[in-house]
């Protein structure tokens, strides 16, 4: 095997030409910018950076582009990089100027020189990163610490290189990369806010060291070139070797590589399949597709034997693989209420429920479906797959499931591993944003309505627009807690943790809660508050009290948590109309035929009007509930076509929803919509109307039309009642303890 001795400009020639590319084995570009700045700090210093591998072959082969732009090429195909694509493709955006393409999007490696570094060795132990963060492609952005930005600046400066922020830019000590290697940009221009003229001592020296870092471009590579005479999967073996001996893949990357080196083509359909996940707000790592292929190949998860599988194999368990994932999306997303994989765990979760659902032939009771979610939300808090090898875990559960158990001998398999189900106050101490703990926390306050302070969206991971973004707020500052010295795992802790968006984030900043909840409370009412479980008491809001607000929060949210487990079983977050209709009518749950067209008399009745407020108002007073209006009460499906026609100008979904909106406000107040959500699906070629409803968290009451007097109505069984004065009292300190 020859040896080719090149320099990191030949290379990005190469890439840039096109002559070089990837093979269709190979991983995606994993880098973060973190490592890209220490490879930078290496080859300025001139450490060793490892070796090149590629392979020369005369022949067509499976072949794709880096993650930068490439030209087209006649030697296209000629010279495959087997192992150095993270490093090439890093230097190739840094030494060019231009971004990544990571998963359909372009993102820049931004990263900044300081041209007054210490002399020396590195001043700081280089950092190792765990092997799951690779893949945290959304996060490699580094973010200085505004609770600690002096010494935080006081350890930038003892660095050569560093990832760009906007506060860095303002020093003129620190350049770009990208500038320093522009051809177009010399060195006076790059320094002109430092030094007053070419006769200034500061000049050579700095320019000296942009000299010095341009010699990265002559850093000296080894290039070891596979024989032409090699075949594609004696080349896929030799590949697995490599990055097995140096721990640098994954064993979803080392069994991609054995799977697509006999399957042509197959690395496009998986990426295509992952793309297409990627639409639905889910973002599926391709380790975790290759995994689902092989668990409907063999009917279990390990990678050691992948390599063997028949090709026609593979292809009969593709299509069983995709459909499974197609439907573990669509239930996450629809009957869990799960919008984003962040909000899980472990990714294993969507391998199991694809090879449940398979398993059933994706027919589920009502129970089952109830089952199978409390199920997922009881193993997700509980970090389920993370309680030792994950892969012995979830095929321990495979083989459940192939053995013909469905959700309650996944749950007693649970119980067994995790002992009891329900969530304790001291099971949330000293627990971050780590785990599945916090996930859930977010899932039950959303389910109870938690609302953003100050735009009063609800929280959801798929709002547009970056100041519309939820993130995780710290209730008690951090830079305060630090100063009156309180444990940093006591610092981040979910109980010291709000969801809202980034905009009143960065709004609240380092406000002390005794003021901005105070002002949030006399605005909004104590509902805002309690929606997110956070104490009404004003002294917990004090500094000196927030080991009792820890106490207070975390028993809260462990309520939470337990009672959205409690509900999942027999009332589904989102459940669809045909789901509803199967359940039939009762506490939670009312049908009825039209809000306005009488069906025996034929013509519009004002009358019909007035039961859709009482029937909201008792859901409202009770465990909530859904309405749906368009089925009659033998659950047929009437649809909404002869209300519609009674509208006039806007006969249609929208005037239905704008005729019951302003029903319910004059009936039972506008503040009612934190509560309550109205939304249409088409069933059988019909419309039908549902109303979703959550429980209030104070009592509610209905304007009856007759008078000014107000009604408080319940549910009673499968009806709606109305309740005496003495009655609605005592129904109202039992249900809100007042």
């Amino acid at each position: 095997m020859p040896k080719i001795d090149t320099s990191v400009s030949n290379l990005v020639a190469m890439i840039k030409s096109g002559e070089l590319r990837l093979p269709e084995m190979q991983r995606s570009y994993v880098w973060r910018a973190t490592r890209v700045r220490d490879l930078l700090d290496s080859l300025y210093r001139g450490y060793p950076s490892g070796t090149i591998l590629v392979w020369e072959t005369d022949r067509e082969m499976p072949s794709r582009d880096l993650a930068v732009e490439q030209a087209s090429s006649p030697f296209t195909g000629h010279k495959l990089l087997l192992d150095g694509q993270q490093r090439l493709t890093s230097l190739s955006a840094v030494l060019r100027g231009e971004p990544v393409t990571v998963r359909g999007r372009k993102k820049p490696i931004e990263l900044l020189f300081n041209l007054a570094h210490p002399d020396g060795a590195p001043a700081e132990v280089s950092e190792v990163e765990d092997d799951e963060v690779e893949n945290e492609e959304d996060n490699d952005v580094e973010s200085d610490d505004d609770d600690a930005a002096p010494s935080v600046q006081e350890r930038l400066k003892k660095l050569t290189f560093v990832v760009a922020s906007k506060a860095l830019l303002a020093d003129p000590h620190w350049v770009r990369v990208s500038d320093i290697f522009n051809e177009n940009i010399p060195d006076g221009q790059i320094l002109k806010r430092l030094v007053k003229s070419l006769d200034d001592p500061l000049f050579d020296k700095y320019s000296k060291r942009l000299q010095n870092a341009r010699k990265i471009r002559d850093y000296p590579y080894v290039m070891h070139v596979l024989d032409k005479d090699r075949t594609y999967e004696e080349v896929a073996d030799i590949f697995v070797r490599v990055n097995s001996l140096g721990v640098k893949l994954r064993g979803s990357d080392l069994a991609l590589a054995l799977i697509t080196s006999r399957w042509q083509d197959s690395l496009k359909l998986f990426s295509g399949f992952q793309e297409e996940c990627e639409e639905k707000w889910f973002t599926l790592d391709l380790g975790l597709i290759v995994r689902a292929l092989v668990v409907f190949a063999k009917g279990q998860s390990r990678f050691k034997t992948a390599g063997t599988i028949p090709i026609s194999t593979l292809q009969a368990a593709w299509h069983k693989a995709t459909a499974g994932l197609q439907f573990a999306i669509n239930f996450l997303r629809t009957n869990v209420g799960i919008e984003d994989e962040t909000l899980l765990s472990s990714p294993f979760f969507f391998t199991a429920l694809a090879y449940y659902a398979n398993s059933t032939d994706y027919r589920l009771s009502v129970e089952t479906e109830g089952e199978l979610r409390r199920w997922l939300y009881i193993a997700n808090a509980r970090s389920h797959y993370s309680r030792g090898s994950s892969e012995s875990l979830l095929d321990v559960d495979l083989g459940t499931i192939r053995r013909g158990g469905g959700p309650d001998a996944l749950l007693e398999l649970l119980r067994q591993q995790v002992g009891r189900f329900e969530i304790e106050p001291a099971d949330l101490a000293g627990r971050g944003e780590r785990g599945g703990l916090f996930p859930m926390a977010y899932l039950a306050l959303k389910a109870r309505g938690a609302k953003d302070w100050r735009t009063r969206l609800g929280l959801s991971l798929t709002h547009q627009g970056r100041a519309h973004f939820i993130e995780y707020h710290h209730i008690f500052p951090k830079s305060q807690l630090k100063r009156a010295g309180y444990d940093s795992a006591e610092i981040h802790e979910i109980a010291n943790m709000a969801f809202v968006t980034g905009a009143t984030n960065r709004r609240i900043s380092s406000t002390l809660p005794e003021k901005y909840l105070a002002e949030i409370l006399d605005e909004q009412g104590p509902e805002a508050l309690d929606r997110h479980c956070i104490p009404l008491d004003p002294g917990l809001w004090r500094l000196d009290a927030f080991h009792r607000f820890l106490e207070y929060r975390r028993a809260a949210l462990a309520a939470a948590i337990n009672e959205l487990i409690a509900q999942s079983t027999h009332q589904p977050l989102t459940a669809n109309v045909a789901d509803l209709i199967a359940r039939g009518e009762g506490e939670e749950l009312e049908f009825k035929a039209s809000a306005r067209w009488d069906y025996r008399q034929s013509k519009h009745n004002a009358v019909l009007e007035s039961l859709i407020p009482k029937t909201v108002a008792g859901f409202l007073n009770g465990k909530g509930g859904n309405l749906l209006i368009g089925v009659d009460d033998r659950a047929r499906v009437v649809g909404l076509e002869r209300d519609y026609a009674t509208l006039g100008t806007r006969p249609d979904r929208d005037g239905y929803q704008q005729f019951l909106v302003s029903l319910l406000s004059s009936t039972i107040g506008k503040e009612i919509f934190s509560d309550v959500t109205i939304g249409f699906e088409e069933t059988d070629g019909l419309d039908v109307c549902i109303m979703r409803v959550q429980p209030s968290l104070k009592p509610v009451y209905v304007k009856e039309k007759e008078g000014a007097h107000t009604v408080f109505y319940i549910r009673s069984g499968s009806t709606t009642q109305p309740l005496g004065i003495k009655e609605a009292m005592d129904y109202i300190r039992s249900r809100w303890r007042q």
